[in-house]
């Protein structure tokens, strides 16, 4: 987002042994400590970081074929996910083949849980290797113990902080996807038919339609989408359903759904908006995604996310949150 303040200290790690050692010069130093991938995710606060910023640096990745279907994939947490996406896909993979063109490194990807287009994270990952900071060690934890939701997992949440994930784990299978898909998708083939599905022709589908309506954060300064999609209750949702026939919903369980964020910012008229006061605007093709057009620090970004917050809670009675974190 090119806003906020910056680190005192700063340092990659590209090994295990290279981020204990950064550990125990913070703790040698009283310094707090805050890893990072490729930030596309992150906004920082204007006050800047006083301690020690790792940059994860930590490369590998190498595939272990089970079976002629079940290959698992272990990928170091600093390598590019849109890279580890190509060579999974490359080698006939399938499984995160919609994941493509999602900015950041591999590590980041589990503590988000990251999702596109029908698929998550939680849906393929084995495990990922972590360095526990209150057992000093280092730990493989399995899927299960991730304590994954939509859009969040124990180390947003209850363990922020204390885990610093060095590798993923990834189950994926040989073969290919089979539709239906996901809504933007069959959209997408609908228009452009194709007579078989491979994990390649989804990759391209997806960069199609990521590259026609979502800026490249490295050309504009964007964190991607802003809010996540709204989960809603029963109550909630008869009621929004029936005073808006044409709302976009996705069922979660038996008692709630999942609503399109984007359509609510659009629906209170702030799509394509331009901010004067804060600089700030709401991409054109898509208002999930905000853009940095003239803001100066994190203040201003945070004003301009009220001001669509308070907007779609008026309309609605929905509370958006916001996706990407606020460090330190």
């Amino acid at each position: 987002m090119r806003l906020g303040g910056t680190a005192r200290y700063a340092v990659d790690v590209t090994s295990r042994m290279e981020l204990v050692e950064a550990l125990d010069w913070a703790k040698a130093h009283n310094l707090p400590v805050q890893m990072v991938g490729g930030g596309s995710n992150i906004i920082w606060k204007d006050e800047g970081f006083s301690g020690l910023l790792l940059v994860n640096k930590c490369m590998h990745f190498e595939i272990y074929a089970e079976d002629a279907q079940d290959h698992y994939v272990t990928v170091g947490a600093g390598e590019n996910w849109d890279s580890v996406v190509a060579r999974t896909v490359s080698e006939g993979l399938t499984g995160i083949e919609a994941l493509s063109l999602i900015p950041g490194n591999a590590g980041a990807t589990p503590v988000q849980n990251v999702g596109a287009y029908g698929q998550e994270i939680s849906d393929v990952m084995s495990s990922l290797e972590a360095y526990d900071s209150v057992e000093k060690r280092f730990l493989n934890i399995p899927t299960m113990d991730c304590g994954f939701g939509y859009r969040t997992s124990r180390f947003k949440t209850t363990d922020k902080g204390r885990f610093f994930i060095t590798a993923i784990t990834l189950h994926l299978r040989r073969g290919n996807p089979e539709p239906p898909f996901y809504k933007g998708l069959q959209e997408y083939f609908s228009q452009h038919p194709l007579a078989h599905y491979t994990p390649q022709t989804i990759r391209e589908a997806v960069i199609a339609i990521r590259s026609a309506k979502l800026p490249d954060p490295a050309v504009i300064a964007n964190n991607g989408s802003f809010f996540a999609n709204p989960i809603i209750g029963e109550d909630i949702s008869i009621q929004l359903r029936a005073d808006n026939a044409n709302v976009p919903y996705w069922p979660v369980n038996d008692t709630h759904i999942k609503i399109s964020a984007a359509w609510l910012i659009e629906q209170v008229g702030l799509k394509d908006y331009h901010d004067s006061e804060t600089g700030m605007a709401t991409w054109p093709k898509q208002p999930l995604v905000f853009v940095n057009e003239q803001a100066k620090t994190t203040a201003d970004l945070l004003k301009f996310k009220q001001k669509i917050v308070s907007a779609v809670q008026q309309k609605f009675g929905i509370t958006l949150e916001q996706e990407p974190e606020l460090l330190p």
